[in-house]
């Protein structure tokens, strides 16, 4: 699969187009499942300005997008972080989480343990790992899905009533990582409608309803209802590419 997404930037006056490849690696391999390279334009007269590691990039804003998500939503006090996944996505996620967030307890869970145990070494900071997806959803404030599930490995019986979900893997409009329960019961925001009603299965095969877009809460036309049980399904937009490649640009040509 290979990905090609374009965005403009007027008020960060940045252009740039992420080319993006998508391998499902049957077995584990040395080779990440998604790889990408950002290409970086001079929006006035469509030179190429710089050519930018998508793949640091698309983690790193992944991660991000996550936190703001979590920011608005989480409960008030949240004590235990569990992240589902073990793999790229999971230690971007990790990074940022416990350094914005303070967490009592993180838990992780993978399909293949030694990857997990992999994890919990690797990071600065105890992590428990666990033997099953619901050992270390129980109880859990925070949940982050970052895996390469078809089918769910998330259960609405095992959720904390108040807990908040961000929904990363699963991009395609036949894979899930959420089951119904999970998704009618819970307040659904998402990055962008238009593509979690035609690239996200969780949405499209529960027929969870979208409360609202991410960024009507950041921008306080939609409330962000944190006592409830919420999930913020991500799928990516080229345009947080485009802002993070000029950020990263801009500090390179700072000499920063």
């Amino acid at each position: 699969y290979l990905g090609v997404m374009p965005a403009y930037s007027a008020a960060d006056d940045a252009l740039t187009t992420k080319l993006v490849t998508f391998y499902e690696h049957k077995k584990d391999s040395s080779v990440p499942s998604h790889l990408a390279t950002i290409l970086l334009f001079d929006p006035t007269n469509g030179s190429l300005k710089a050519i930018l590691d998508g793949s640091v990039i698309t983690a790193k804003r992944t991660a991000a997008v996550s936190a703001i998500a979590t920011k608005f939503l989480m409960p008030a006090f949240a004590e235990v972080l569990c992240i589902l996944g073990a793999g790229v996505q999971a230690y971007s996620h990790y990074d940022i989480f416990t350094e914005l967030f303070t967490f009592k307890e993180v838990r992780i869970w993978n399909r293949t343990k030694e990857r997990a145990v992999k994890f919990a070494n690797s990071v600065n900071g105890p992590v428990q790992v666990c033997s099953s997806a619901q050992e270390a959803v129980t109880g859990a404030d925070v949940i982050i899905t970052v895996t390469m599930a078809t089918t769910p490995i998330l259960f609405g019986d095992w959720v904390k009533p108040g807990a908040h979900i961000n929904a990363v893997g699963a991009s395609r409009p036949d894979w899930r990582e959420l089951d119904d329960e999970v998704m009618k019961n819970s307040v659904l925001f998402v990055d962008s409608r238009e593509a979690a009603l035609t690239e996200s299965g969780d949405v499209i095969l529960s027929g969870a309803e979208i409360f609202a877009e991410l960024g009507e809460v950041v921008k306080g036309t939609k409330p962000a209802l944190p006592e409830k049980t919420t999930v913020f399904k991500s799928l990516g937009m080229a345009v947080e590419d485009t802002v993070a490649a000029k950020f990263v640009y801009d500090s390179w040509s700072a000499g920063n």
